[in-house]
């Protein structure tokens, strides 16, 4: 989905005149407030990028320089030359903060994806619903608690890489071993699993890896894999933990190295 393509005229708006949606914006980052603040210079500051909504004024980018252009005042009140954009929909406005790309609006994975499923893009939704249908809540502002998707990026691109049904499997994996437990939904767990899987498919018993991994405490697949060194490099480091602890020290269950 692409927003449409929307008139703006430039306008002076009193700063409390301005709404930060909720929905689909970051949280405010105080220190990055304060480093703005520090280094601030109206001449050659962007104007924030406003959405006129039902006769409403909607900040789609800009919404730290803003908080900025209040301290610096005194924290009063202030008037502040907007961008203004008329015709766009909240999905509209959720797409082209998804898009922001100049360093000082720079976007997590987390609120980029965010971004993305309000505005409407079918592969993050679909990714969204996915992790729904495990019990797995996407972790935006990374609370890091039970049952969570901390490592959004890295979920994200495996679940592109190795499509829906191994992307459950994989996941399926670590929630029956570990029970959604923070540790356990680490990127390096997410990204080994999903790899093995992908690679094993067919071929390894879902039953014994259950009872492998509840062996070994869920940080195992993250601390050996750094240990490693330069051995093996990217993803291999974890999909070769997994392979371990799923072959254990038995040889008639024991799966062919394949990478």
């Amino acid at each position: 989905m692409k927003p449409v393509e929307c008139p703006y005229e430039i306008m002076l708006l009193n700063s409390q005149q301005l709404i930060i949606p909720k929905d689909y914006q970051r949280r405010l980052r105080p220190n990055r407030v304060d480093a703005i603040v520090s280094d601030f210079d109206e001449r050659i500051a962007n104007e924030p990028k406003v959405s006129c909504r039902n006769g409403r004024y909607y900040v789609f980018d800009g919404q730290h320089t803003i908080d900025a252009r209040v301290a610096k005042n005194g924290g009063r009140p202030l008037s502040i030359r907007c961008k203004v954009y008329y015709g766009m929909t909240e999905s509209d406005e959720a797409l082209l903060f998804a898009k922001q790309t100049g360093a000082s609006a720079r976007l997590t994975p987390g609120e980029k994806i965010r971004a993305n499923i309000f505005g409407g893009e079918e592969v993050e939704m679909w990714f969204l619903r996915v992790n729904e249908s495990l019990g797995l809540t996407l972790d935006y502002d990374q609370k890091q608690g039970y049952k969570r998707i901390a490592c959004i990026k890295t979920a994200f691109e495996e679940f592109q890489t190795i499509g829906e049904d191994k992307y459950k499997e994989a996941l399926g994996l670590l929630l029956a071993a570990w029970n959604g437990d923070p540790d356990s939904l680490w990127a390096a767990n997410v990204r080994g699993m999903c790899r093995f899987v992908a690679l094993y498919h067919g071929e390894y018993n879902p039953k014994r890896m259950v009872t492998q991994l509840r062996k070994v405490d869920p940080l195992t697949i993250y601390r050996e894999g750094r240990a490693i060194g330069s051995s093996l490099t990217g993803h291999k480091k974890y999909l070769y933990q997994v392979y371990r602890i799923y072959n254990g020290n038995s040889k008639k269950y024991a799966l062919p190295l394949k990478f």
